[in-house]
């Protein structure tokens, strides 16, 4: 009686409590309540790290007024005996989509074919909405929020998850008692942002990741021109922009790479984003921790894969297998390395999934410290809400959950979550512990009882001797019932009676198998903690596979190291005016060729014993579409804003293999999806370094053009997209440039100006700071090209393809422009069908500078070949063939006094064959970029070996995962995108 007089009380506090006072009343008399609730005799996690036994918490009208271990307790005080139980705060989810209604997926076909925007007076792009606020389509949600409350949480931060710039978010207390007028904590919480288009509008631009990140670069940029007061329009985007910089900005990557982007962008602009992760952070830790961003991390652990097939189970990579067993140490590798971050529930379909994840990092490795903290004080930080919510200190709102004791320990049973002074019974905390080990005779026969699980919801395991036996429990209020079975189930015993408070024995009626009631009596011998310890004793530390460098099949234990290497008695190929030298040392040291010459002294250094051996500078692809993420931003007609740079990816095998067929640097083009496409990104192919490791260093400019039928669309669906005939492709270049010269000079003038960072692009190139390679066939399409460029005072560095060069090899060498070719494709396509096997041997002889390139991840990896064949087509000479691949396309990337040939002084990029570098039969035995060595042709067959058993291990693991009744995914085959010039 006295619990329903108490939950009254409360009930009505809480309706005086969640009325405003300026509200008539017209349900009854009209009256404040302002009595007080102690909570006494707990353990009181005031924050993770201080805490406080046998505490008083003390709140009243929704907040907290004092907490401590001895709190004088106002007259008009309510007092909750807690002896034996734990307060903490409520959860905090910073990343949450709870209550605001969601844009729904706008209908059109495979390629939407919307180039300008739908809205007036906003922003150029429809996928910028800054000026969205969640509030508005905000509208509280019961059901959703009961089961929130269920797994702890007392408030979230919820925004509309549409679009790259998103607006503003709302943080609503999970109040089912109150109404928005006390539930709304912030507004205007966070400003919102990602690198995903929205899914309700069809603007074509940006079609690719770098597209995004340059209208990310291109926003802020226009949002500081026009807070200057520079803009002669009104642009609602923008002014929402600028009012919201001042609040929490917040960017959803959902991946390590994603990671680093965003950080970049908010360098750039001055902002310090606290970033949405992907949870593969611990795969990229140094640089992740480099960034100092606080990070929001989703407990979206990937179940294992049901390999019990071992046909379907080749399907599943070993990339994908190492995720499922590492992930569940991303917490914990987060906090070991000092990175700030807050948990949440995104993307989980179950909140029942969110708490078996957070128990596995603890499980991995997370302390339970560090995850508090994760939910409670540090999602707090994050949106600037310290002083009210995440802790339990004087006037922080009084959100707070009552547990049986440690809050991440599987037994704990959590009672009461309080959301504004406001009580969620979530079990009865009255209900008494019944967990423990006992002994229950029945019809002269003894059986021993183990009681586990949760207090309110336990589990019964029945054993007669050592057999097991089929048990059922029901504990409801004060009443228990269960039954077991013997002998195979025949005989049925079924039990109820009340859990009396006065003894820890079970009894009450008994029926048994034949009908006859009686009574039985369970004796307890100990209680549950004890067993629990036992058991914890005997769990094993999960076994977790060590991260590589990339975390890929082929990466390594750790990073390759740069040596100091003596090659003796090589076959030298110098790819300089030396010529091929026999029986030769070449000495690297600290990265560079030191010293070639013959009997040189190592001086400490490895010695390699090249003998029958051919040693050449490392080959170089001029033209490539590995490691990317992205290839074409095909929105706009020019996409000169965009970069390579931005999209590489450094876990992509087509490196590892290149290098094991000698390459070991490229030109990452973006591809021919407009007439002026993206800027390039020059590649040391670093197997194991991260992005920006892999980027040379002083990288020479160069920017894609096209020409033919990828831009005019010939082969596309559009037909709205200018230009659509060779013709209107020669007035894109006219009409870009012109714009850029004009820009460039009112630049130049100390008149202010709008940054644009498409046309500071195309003015480098008039400047001669920045290089063309042009996607070329047709010989009056790159006449037209030359002609353009000489009209605006520069050259084009590079005709790329150029199938048709030898028709027009004299004006190229005229010109000044170089070639990037294949050897012999033709035919492939209509504007292709004059190609020729002889084109390189006839552009070289006219003096134009020619390098055979790719295009084509297989045929990187064989160049050498490749190379090999202007011998047969052309005749020309074997170390002419040679500078094919090396130093010809050092060249035309203006890298030749780095790399490209064998020379004192230059960077140690070499390859060590072994036989004839043109030769079919020839492998590369060492590839090593600035003297450390990427590809080991010997290690490689070591790593095939550890590869097998590494998946063997994991299988192993899956099968007991599935054993033990773990659910599993079904196997599936990853595979990375192959990017070609043609693919949007």
């Amino acid at each position: 009686m006295q619990k329903i007089i108490f939950s009254l009380c409360l009930f009505w506090c809480s309706a005086l409590l969640f009325s405003q006072d300026y509200f008539p009343e017209n349900e009854g008399v009209k009256a404040n309540n302002n009595n007080y609730t102690a909570f006494t005799n707990a353990k009181i996690f005031v924050t993770p790290t201080e805490v406080i036994q046998k505490g008083t918490l003390l709140i009243q009208n929704g907040k907290i007024v004092n907490v401590g271990s001895s709190v004088n307790l106002p007259q008009n005080t309510i007092v909750v005996d807690l002896n034996g139980k734990s307060i903490y705060p409520s959860f905090i989810d910073v990343y949450s989509k709870f209550g605001v209604e969601q844009p729904k997926q706008s209908g059109g076909g495979r390629r939407s074919l919307q180039f300008e925007p739908t809205r007036e007076g906003f922003y150029w792009n429809d996928h910028i909405m800054p000026e969205n606020d969640a509030i508005s389509s905000f509208k509280y949600n019961e059901k959703e929020a009961k089961e929130l409350i269920e797994a702890g949480f007392g408030a979230v931060n919820s925004h509309i998850h549409d679009g790259i710039a998103r607006g503003t978010g709302v943080l609503i207390a999970l109040n089912n008692t109150g109404t928005d007028a006390n539930r709304i904590l912030d507004d205007n919480s966070a400003q919102y942002f990602s690198l995903e288009k929205s899914v309700a509008k069809q603007q074509s631009y940006p079609t690719s990741l770098m597209g995004a990140l340059a209208l990310l670069r291109q926003m802020y940029s226009d949002a500081d021109w026009y807070a200057n007061g520079n803009a002669s329009t009104t642009d609602r985007s923008l002014e929402a922009l600028i009012k919201n910089r001042s609040l929490v900005q917040i960017f959803e990557a959902k991946d390590k790479g994603n990671v680093l982007r965003a950080d970049k962008i908010g360098d750039a602009t001055g902002i310090q984003y606290t970033i949405l992760g992907g949870g593969n952070e611990f795969e990229r830790i140094d640089e992740i921790k480099a960034t100092n961003a606080k990070l929001i991390i989703p407990l979206n652990f990937h179940e294992a894969y049901d390999v019990s097939d071992p046909y379907q189970a080749g399907y599943v990579s070993l990339e994908d297998m190492r995720y499922w067993n590492q992930a569940p140490t991303n917490p914990k590798v987060l906090a070991e390395n000092g990175v700030s971050f807050s948990l949440t529930p995104y993307e989980l379909k179950s909140m029942t999934k969110f708490k078996e994840n957070l128990m596995k990092a603890i499980e991995y490795g997370l302390s339970k410290t560090k995850a508090l903290e994760a939910l409670t004080t540090i999602p707090a930080e994050i949106l600037g809400k310290s002083g009210e919510l995440g802790s339990l200190k004087k006037g922080a709102h009084a959100n707070f959950l009552i547990t049986s004791g440690d809050i991440f320990d599987k037994s704990t049973t959590l009672y009461e979550n309080w959301v504004q002074g406001n009580k969620n019974i979530i079990n009865d905390k009255d209900t008494k512990d019944i967990r423990g080990n006992y002994s229950l005779t029945a019809q002269g026969k003894t059986y021993d009882v183990s009681i586990t699980g949760e207090i309110a919801k336990p589990k019964v395991e029945v054993k007669q001797d050592t057999l097991k036996l089929t048990s059922k429990i029901s504990y409801d209020g004060d009443w228990l019932t269960f039954s077991f079975s013997t002998d195979k189930g025949d005989k049925t015993y079924r039990m109820i009676g009340p859990v009396l408070p006065e003894t820890d024995d079970l009894s009450g009626r008994l029926l048994l198998p034949d009908g006859t009631e009686t009574f039985f009596t369970a004796t307890k011998k100990s209680g549950f903690e004890e067993k629990s310890k036992k058991e914890s004793d005997k769990s094993d530390t999960p076994n977790v596979m060590p991260v590589t460098y990339p975390n890929v099949g082929y990466g390594y234990a750790s990073k390759p190291k740069q040596e100091n290497v003596l090659f003796k008695n090589a076959t030298v190929w110098t790819s300089e005016d030396a010529g091929i030298l026999e029986n030769t040392d070449v000495l690297v040291k600290n990265g560079k060729i030191a010293k070639i010459g013959t009997d040189l002294g190592a001086g400490g250094a490895k010695v390699i014993d090249a003998t029958g051996k051919h040693l050449t500078a490392g080959i170089i692809d001029e033209h490539s579409h590995i490691a990317a993420l992205a290839v074409n931003e095909a929105g706009h007609n020019s996409s000169a804003e965009v970069k390579m740079e931005d999209v590489v990816d450094p876990e992509h095998m087509g490196i590892y293999h290149s290098l094991a067929g000698g390459v070991t640097s490229i030109q990452l083009l973006h591809g021919s999806a407009n007439p002026i496409g993206g800027r390039s990104a020059i590649l040391k192919l670093k197997w194991g370094e991260e992005a920006d490791g892999l980027i040379y260093d002083n990288s020479p400019k160069f920017i894609k053009f096209a020409l033919g039928e990828n831009v005019k669309q010939s082969n596309w669906d559009s037909r709205s997209r200018f230009p659509q005939t060779r013709m209107g492709v020669e007035q894109v270049f006219m009409n870009y440039f012109q714009r850029a010269k004009e820009y460039d000079e009112k630049k130049k003038s100390g008149q202010a100006y709008r940054y644009d960072e498409e046309l500071e692009v195309l003015a480098e190139i008039i400047n001669g700071e920045r290089f063309i390679s042009c996607h070329s066939y047709v010989q009056s399409e790159i006449n037209m090209m030359m002609k353009v460029a000489e009209k605006f005072g520069f050259r084009v560095n590079t005709f790329t393809h150029i199938l048709e060069g030898y028709k027009v090899a004299d004006k190229m060498a005229e010109h000044g422009v170089g070639a990037g070719s294949f050897s012999d494709w033709w035919a492939y396509k209509y504007e292709v069908n004059d190609a020729i096997p002889y084109n390189a041997a006839i552009m070289q002889s006219q003096g134009v500078t020619v390098a055979i390139n790719s295009d084509d991840r297989e045929m990187m990896r064989r160049l050498n070949q490749e190379a090999a064949k202007t011998i047969k087509y052309g005749g020309m000479t074997e170390l002419e063939a040679w500078k094919m691949v090396t130093i010809n396309p050092a060249k035309l990337l203006h890298l030749d006094d780095r790399v490209g040939s064998i020379k004192e002084g230059k960077d140690a990029d070499l390859v060590l064959w072994s036989g004839h570098p043109l030769s079919v039969y020839t492998k590369a035995e060492r590839t090593m970029i600035e003297g450390t060595t990427y590809f080991d042709l010997k290690k490689d067959k070591a790593q095939r070996e550890a590869i097998k058993k590494e998946r063997n291990e994991l299988v192993k693991m899956m099968l007991e995962e599935k054993a033990g009744g773990g659910k599993t995914q079904g196997p599936k085959q990853s595979v990375k995108q192959i990017f070609t010039c043609e693919t949007l």
